[in-house]
């Protein structure tokens, strides 16, 4: 004969009688036997989640100092209850059994697997009796709030980062990532990288892991924006060498020949406009959107102290991530560099989309950082081993 909730009446009775035998010396009242028999033949669902508050008290009370066959009960008996339990109650019961190293291990992986990640996000990110195969077999089929989770885990073995950082999406990579508790395969650190091409915030995040591999760190940085690097050189002083070799390839760039421009007369009129205190971001945003090229480069070039050459040069190239570093240092807006942009004929044709990547760029890059790199490149043009001084530069 079976309860109204669907459990055969006898078959439950015999096992709470089990479960009073074993929990006797532990103060299992009979009380609690018939109330937990009578729940689950019940068809009330406040009733059936008060009993199930009891076990789970009863089971905290004493956890860790029960023997394997009494766990097995436990786990058989809330097993039994929560498939008849509604999701607020299933996820009071796993943020209560999360955090216990001796959880029952049906229930756990049971939790860890439901769909809700209400219920299944407190048990993926602390419960320790979840195996490295439940993550991974968890992390290939459930979904991206799952595995965010598992990626918050203080301890995230290879076989598991492996597939976060496969089947995850951005936000999980980055989560995952900034995880110092987590360890990456080969395999791993080489996905992230190719993702990170891009993802600046996945870039900067990698390449501030201790334990990124040598050569995959150079690619890291062989793709990054300047941005990135800037934050790499400042917040990696063990790396410092490789971020300057990837600027000293851009200060290479700017050594190399392009058509030269007279910017006499568009200096001695910047200077003026600056004595007498009307060189504002708006003078400066007029000529660039104005087409004056010279006066433009002339005027960005006095705000942010750096040799006209360099300018001029960063103007010419193809890297639109490179200008944006002494516009930043000049302390210009968004609305003013990208006029700077538009200024240089190569990004004429530039998407909206491009230009909205570039804003995330700047917007990421401080002031400080730009400046570090301007004065970096102005060292690097007055003192080359590639050739002679750029003329017209000075040291910063």
């Amino acid at each position: 004969m079976a309860g109204k909730s669907g459990f055969p009446a006898r078959k439950s009775c015999v096992v709470m009688v089990a479960f009073a035998q074993k929990g006797a010396s532990m103060g299992t009242s009979q009380s609690l036997i018939s109330e937990l028999d009578t729940a689950i033949q019940s068809s009330s669902s406040d009733k059936r989640i008060a009993t199930l508050r009891r076990v789970t008290d009863l089971f905290l009370s004493h956890a860790g100092q029960y023997d394997p066959e009494q766990m097995k009960l436990f786990d058989g008996v809330l097993m039994r209850m929560i498939g008849h339990i509604e999701t607020r109650a299933l996820a009071e019961l796993g943020g209560r059994l999360a955090p216990v190293d001796g959880a029952p291990v049906d229930v756990i992986r049971h939790l860890a697997n439901h769909d809700e990640i209400v219920v299944a996000g407190p048990v993926l990110k602390d419960s320790k009796q979840l195996s490295s195969g439940d993550l991974v077999e968890i992390a290939r089929q459930k979904s991206q709030d799952h595995l965010l989770a598992i990626s918050e885990r203080s301890e995230i073995d290879e076989a598991v980062t492996d597939v976060l950082v496969d089947r995850g999406n951005s936000e999980v990579a980055r989560k995952v990532a900034v995880n110092t508790g987590a360890r990456f395969s080969q395999t791993g650190f080489a996905t992230l990288v190719k993702r990170a091409e891009k993802d600046d915030v996945l870039a900067e995040a990698t390449g501030q892991r201790s334990d990124i591999p040598p050569q995959l760190f150079e690619q890291l940085l062989a793709k990054a924006t300047e941005t990135v690097k800037a934050k790499l050189m400042a917040a990696r002083p063990d790396a410092a060498g490789d971020v300057a070799q990837m600027l000293n390839k851009v200060a290479r760039e700017l050594q190399a020949e392009r058509p030269g421009r007279d910017y006499t007369e568009a200096q001695h009129l910047v200077q003026l406009m600056n004595r007498e205190g009307r060189l504002s971001e708006a003078a400066v945003l007029e000529f660039a959107r104005s087409n004056k090229f010279e006066e433009a480069i002339a005027a960005l070039s006095l705000r942010c102290s750096a040799p006209i050459d360099i300018i001029d040069r960063l103007m010419q190239g193809n890297r639109i991530d490179a200008l944006l570093i002494p516009c930043k240092a000049a302390g210009l807006a968004w609305p003013t560099t990208r006029a700077f942009i538009r200024l240089n004929p190569a990004h004429t044709m530039t998407s909206e989309d491009d230009f909205e990547l570039a804003k995330q760029d700047f917007t990421k890059l401080s002031v400080p950082a730009a400046q570090r790199i301007m004065r970096f490149w102005q060292v690097r043009s007055s003192v080359s081993a590639d050739g002679p001084q750029i003329p017209g530069s000075a040291r910063g």
